[in-house]
């Protein structure tokens, strides 16, 4: 089927017309027209470590598109589609189409269209980081570049500008693309840098719940916590707490998360836990704050999935998770 939709651009200005066609992914059954379907993208800790570490060195950083990126995914399995509308052979109107490339709307393209490229990278002697698979890592030397995927939308650094030329005339011959310059606006966050650091803000995300403003937003992770636990059965007390957290937003629309030039190239974590502190499960609830250098790179307010003994199991059960984190 076709699917018709307006483009716009970060600042919600109309940019273009685009017609796709789509394969209905809900006749798929499992284990019959696809099997693996899952496909990694990256953590948000790892773009902000990746950032620091270009402020750190000094590096351009640079942003990527990849166009129609699900169609140059290799399929394993034998999918037939109809012949789609307005492209139909009158001669033979029975016939179905035996798909070669992945395509929109199927179940297994996202996951095809990863193994795709990381399979491409790695011939050019990338490898995917150990703790997140949606980084990939050159080193040869002196030589050194990150590449961050999300989707369709990739973040390129360097060491110098040669690797990184050398890099950005490999890619788009094998997949074609666009190159936007250096980085000013990713997944929703509107990227400034300038002589003190870097500084990302989402004042143009309109989420309800905020669930992806936290991405930016430290000072709403533990309330957006709080109101995410209701989210399936909401009463009004919570709809009222929701519209505080959208006031308060609202009133600090330009706050957003700075990252300055790291002084030290370390790692320092700080955590915290509750006993028992939620009324209705006597959950704990934990948190932790984790710095490269000077920069906050991740941070969590979660309530824990079982009951702690003794507020030494809470706290215990906290310090597991932001080292593992970590």
């Amino acid at each position: 089927m076709w699917i018709f939709r307006h483009k716009k651009k970060y600042d919600s200005s109309f940019e273009r017309h685009k017609a796709r066609l789509v394969g209905d992914g809900r006749s798929q059954r499992e284990g019959i027209d696809c099997d693996e379907t899952f496909s990694p993208v990256f953590k948000p800790a790892s773009i902000r470590v990746v950032l620091s570490i270009a402020l750190a060195k000094s590096w351009p950083i640079h942003q990527l598109d990849v166009k129609n990126a699900f169609l140059h995914g290799n399929l394993n399995e034998t999918v037939y589609m109809h012949q789609p509308l307005g492209f139909r052979d009158p001669a033979r109107p029975d016939y179905v189409c035996l798909l070669h490339k992945s395509l929109y709307g199927l179940k297994q393209a996202p996951r095809a269209w990863y193994q795709r490229f990381a399979d491409y990278v790695k011939s050019i002697d990338f490898c995917h980081s150990i703790s997140d698979n949606s980084l990939f890592i050159y080193g040869r030397g002196r030589d050194i570049a990150y590449i961050l995927l999300y989707v369709d939308d990739i973040i390129l650094t360097a060491s110098s500008d040669s690797l990184r030329r050398t890099i950005m005339s490999k890619l788009p011959s094998e997949f074609a693309m666009k190159h936007f310059g250096l980085l000013s606006y990713f997944l929703g966050i509107a990227v400034t840098r300038d002589n003190n650091g870097i500084f990302m803000c989402q004042k143009t995300r309109k989420f309800l719940n905020g669930q992806y403003l936290t991405f930016t937003r430290l000072d709403i992770s533990y309330a957006v916590q709080q109101i995410c636990l209701f989210m399936h059965d909401p009463k009004v007390e919570h709809m009222n707490a929701l519209k505080r957290i959208l006031r308060y937003i609202r009133g600090t629309i330009d706050y957003g998360t700075h990252l300055h030039k790291p002084s030290l190239e370390s790692i320092l974590s700080y955590t915290d836990a509750d006993w028992g502190g939620c009324l209705d499960t006597r959950r704990s609830t934990s948190g932790y704050c984790v710095f490269f250098g000077d920069n906050l790179i991740s941070w969590s307010s979660k309530r824990q999935p079982t009951l702690s003994k003794s507020s030494a199991e809470g706290e215990y059960r906290g310090v597991a998770n932001v080292v593992s984190e970590s």
